[in-house]
């Protein structure tokens, strides 16, 4: 069983400076200029609350969008639906209230929900830190089934066809019957390292295949019928001389943009691999925990010193760099319109200009940390804290 180390904001501040725990050793974070003046207006168009959110799990909770539908759930056994324009309750489930999420296991006093949720059609699924994975309908939040699994479920899983594919912490990937939860086949990475950043990337399904970041630093590419591994490629060399040196996890999600993926990894390199031949493109050093963004012409990062990076997608050059919000730990970017999206360890959200990372507008959804990467659909961006407050909000011309 390997172990993981929970990035917190002391730590993350620890690991990207010298590698010591030392409390003196924490960079503070940049302070936010006072006299700023945005070129954009943000417009918070409803705000909610979903139970307790992560906490100190260090699962970076995110809400899914689909049909004009807000899903969203905590660690405390909380879920809903909401109107996404409107911010409404739609439907509301607790498994403390509820006795619907004890199948099976009678001890369990709630849902610690951490992976997801997703949905497709009336069907929505999550994973918990107890490794159970949850399939509800989507419409009202019955309960269809439920399954155990061998490890806690972080990321969300995803629902392609007839199937319900989950990641669980131990290297493993589940492929579940979605209409009643059987296994289909499971894929065990083998070996996994001993030590590993908190937090899985979501596995990526396109043209009958699956594509994953791996905790060893790789990009793997399953197929979808039977989990046979088609091939794989490094994004980090896992080399160093301590076991913090030697991190090489691929946390983020792994994107698609025609047949080119697109990766990243801590301690590694952001890499574009050719989809159906696994062959490496270009690659450009750097290192980050999270997610990254795509456009047609470029895509954007953080790394791990919390500064937001552009690059050219089609060479990866980078083309500008914004060091205002280093080391206030912000969220994987987001792109809404002609703007990158991040939140921060204080509860800001960012707005910076895509093409030169100048800062355009900030907003601030609360005083706690917000860590999950901001969700864009349509012309709404959705952010969520670790508490589980949930903004929606809408850019326009000042």
């Amino acid at each position: 069983m390997k172990k993981f180390l929970l990035i917190t904001l002391v730590s993350l501040g620890t690991l990207a400076g010298c590698h010591s725990f030392k409390k003196e050793n924490v960079q503070p974070p940049t302070p936010l200029a006072k006299d700023f003046k945005p070129t954009v207006q943000v417009t918070r168009l409803w705000k909610a609350t979903v139970g307790d959110g992560a906490q100190a799990s260090g699962v970076r909770l995110r809400p899914a969008v689909v049909g004009g539908v807000l899903y969203a759930d905590s660690t405390d056994g909380k879920i809903a639906a909401f109107d996404a324009t409107s911010g409404k309750t739609l439907w509301s489930k607790s498994s403390k209230t509820h006795g619907w999420f004890g199948w099976g296991d009678k001890k369990r006093k709630d849902a610690l929900y951490a992976g997801g949720p997703a949905v497709d059609g009336d069907l929505l699924t999550v994973g918990t830190l107890d490794g159970h994975v949850y399939a509800m309908s989507a419409k009202d939040g019955t309960p269809r089934w439920d399954v155990e699994v061998s490890s806690e479920v972080m990321a969300s899983p995803v629902i392609v066809g007839d199937l319900v594919v989950v990641r669980t912490g131990d290297g493993r990937i589940y492929a579940l019957d979605a209409t009643d939860g059987h296994r289909r086949w499971v894929y065990d990475q083998g070996s996994v390292p001993l030590l590993s950043l908190r937090g899985n990337g979501p596995v990526l399904a396109a043209n009958g295949v699956l594509f994953f970041g791996s905790d060893d630093g790789k990009l793997v590419a399953l197929r979808l019928d039977n989990g046979a591994k088609l091939w794989e490629q490094k994004l980090a060399s896992g080399e160093g001389r301590t076991e913090i040196d030697r991190l090489s996890d691929a946390d983020g999600a792994i994107l698609l943009g025609g047949t080119t993926l697109y990766g990243a990894a801590y301690h590694g390199n952001l890499t574009a691999i050719d989809g159906p031949s696994g062959r490496p493109l270009w690659s450009h050093p750097f290192s980050t925990f999270g997610s990254l963004a795509l456009t047609d012409n470029a895509l954007f990062g953080v790394n791990d010193q919390s500064q937001v990076w552009s690059f050219d997608r089609s060479t990866g050059t980078d083309m500008w760099k914004n060091d205002a919000l280093k080391y206030r730990w912000v969220t994987g970017p987001a792109v809404q319109g002609n703007y990158v999206v991040v939140g921060d360890m204080e509860g800001y959200v960012h707005w910076l200009q895509t093409g030169d990372g100048a800062l355009a507008a900030r907003e601030r959804l609360s005083k706690k940390a917000i860590r999950a990467q901001p969700l864009v659909v349509g012309n709404i961006v959705y952010v969520e804290d670790v508490e589980g407050h949930i903004g929606a909000y809408r850019l326009s011309s000042p």
